[in-house]
């Protein structure tokens, strides 16, 4: 009786342990995918040959306006993991409104987390987010 107790409470021990790595590890992934997002957007300011992100002062307007290329990049890194991209909410802001260095860029990701095991757990939203300055 007290091996079946003992044992119950090492494998559910082991799963917890292993549906939290792998909670990290989602996490982990979300928030390197945004700051790719980020890092795309940095360099793919208003003096950049193809700018993203909404048009500056002195009459430039980016072929992205809306910051696809963007999301397009976070995509792109996110697909090496093990993860859905499709079920990836991924916005991208400007609150300076313009992508003219030194403005600043915003990316945020919203993921639903379902868990490997279930075990009647919940889905979880995972969320990060990247900010940095427009530097080209």
């Amino acid at each position: 009786m007290e091996f079946i107790l003992s044992i119950l409470f090492l494998i559910l021990t082991i799963f917890g342990t292993l549906e939290l790595i792998l909670f990290v590890y989602t996490y982990n992934v979300l928030a390197d995918s945004a700051n790719e997002g980020v890092r795309y957007a940095v360099v793919h300011g208003t003096d950049s040959a193809s700018c993203s992100g909404p048009g500056g002062s002195g009459g430039v307007t980016c072929p992205d306006s809306s910051g696809a290329n963007v999301q397009t990049a976070v995509k792109q890194y996110a697909q090496y993991s093990f993860h859905s991209t499709s079920a990836m909410t991924i916005t991208v802001t400007y609150p300076d409104s313009s992508c003219d260095p030194p403005n600043r860029v915003q990316v945020q990701i919203n993921y639903p987390y379902q868990p490997f095991f279930g075990l009647g757990w919940p889905t979880i939203a995972v969320k990060a987010a990247a900010a940095g300055r427009i530097l080209f």
